[in-house]
């Protein structure tokens, strides 16, 4: 059986770097941890980065826009037509991740796979078309096979491009009407478990909404999980192979979304690459989820922004052992919630490299 590219080996963290950086930490003027998480980071980034002073001056955001058939069960406070009005938002500047990106100096890479009302060329939009929408995953698989890899390697191309342009850091974002509910019914898949333990508001959805959105992924799941999602037994015999990665992927491909997809295949290749990830909220973290059970290589190289306001979050940050940088309520996507964590990266990155030691500043040591 042939391997699909996915598998492949991801880069490995120096721990030469991780060392050195960590016993810079230890000279520097303050007590040994005072700084907590931000010395964590800096000693993280050290280490991904392979530098003794790790720096994100340039940062590449990707937002990944894709309608899902599952918009027909009516489980979202909007209308489908948002996805395809929000992707001109996001490329006219009017959107949040676009306002956040310019303060950031980041540059916004904005990339379509499908949507029920296609706003057709846009500039700084770039058009990936698979389809107008996934199927409606109450009634069948959401992707073909075909449009499963299509999508992964949509994400994967993202990633060249910012690695071609020296990015140092990768951000995954997301827009599709219809998302959580794809996100919900992944993650319930991935994690063995129930819609009502993970299914949240969403777009804004009241206790009814969200029953109804809980009982719509329930139906899913009964369509899609079960002894049917099984390992071939020439997939088992191949000791290359992960099987676990093979079941990731079919449930990705039955309950996912084309943008889900993307940051899957975005995540998988960012860590192929050696360009870390800084992953967002609720549903980019269920497409880390599914990138880690497929290439579990890819966990060292993803840090976390914040935790999402959106129910099931906490159980994916969990299941990740995933600290995550900020905690503010948030729960709108497109990337935001990362992007508002990237000064909290820079300052750990400033002080890590800027910062005297004892001897330099002629401070007695502890």
């Amino acid at each position: 059986m042939t391997l699909h590219w996915l598998e492949a080996a991801c880069a490995t963290p120096d721990s030469t770097f991780i060392d050195a950086a960590r016993a810079r930490q230890g000279q520097l003027t303050k007590p040994l941890g005072s700084l907590g998480g931000l010395e964590t980071i800096a000693i993280q980034l050290a280490g991904l980065q392979r530098s003794q002073a790790p720096n994100l001056d340039r940062v590449w955001i990707s937002v990944f826009a894709g309608d899902h058939g599952v918009a027909a069960e009516g489980i979202s406070a909007f209308p489908q037509a948002v996805t395809g009005e929000m992707v001109r938002n996001f490329a006219n500047g009017g959107a949040a991740i676009s306002v956040l990106a310019r303060e950031l100096g980041a540059t916004l890479d904005v990339v379509t796979l499908g949507t029920v009302n296609d706003p057709g060329e846009i500039a700084g939009v770039t058009r990936r078309i698979i389809a107008p929408a996934t199927g409606n995953v109450c009634e069948g698989p959401a992707m073909t096979a075909a449009q499963l890899d299509a999508a992964l390697a949509v994400g994967a191309a993202s990633v060249a491009q910012a690695a071609a342009t020296g990015a140092q850091l990768f951000i995954g974002g997301e827009m599709g009407i219809g998302n959580t509910t794809a996100a919900t019914a992944l993650a319930c898949a991935l994690l063995d478990a129930g819609p009502d333990e993970l299914a949240g508001a969403g777009t804004g959805l009241g206790s009814a909404g969200i029953a109804h959105k809980a009982a719509v992924v329930t139906r899913a799941l009964a369509l899609h999980r079960g002894p049917d999602v099984e390992v071939d037994a020439d997939v088992v015999a191949d000791t290359r192979i992960n099987a676990d990665a093979v079941v990731a992927r079919e449930y990705l491909r039955r309950l996912g979304g084309f943008e889900i997809a993307a940051l899957t295949g975005a995540f998988v290749a960012a860590a192929q690459a050696g360009v870390p990830v800084l992953v967002d909220g609720f549903i980019t973290t269920a497409a880390a989820l599914a990138a880690v059970r497929i290439n579990p290589g890819v966990r060292p190289w993803l840090l976390f922004g914040h935790r999402s306001h959106e129910r099931g979050h906490a159980r994916l940050l969990q299941a990740l052992d995933a600290r995550p940088l900020l905690d503010l309520g948030l729960r709108l996507g497109e990337a935001s919630g990362a992007a508002a964590a990237v000064p909290l990266l820079r300052l750990a990155c400033a002080l890590h490299n800027r910062m005297a030691t004892f001897d330099q500043a002629g401070v007695s040591k502890p």
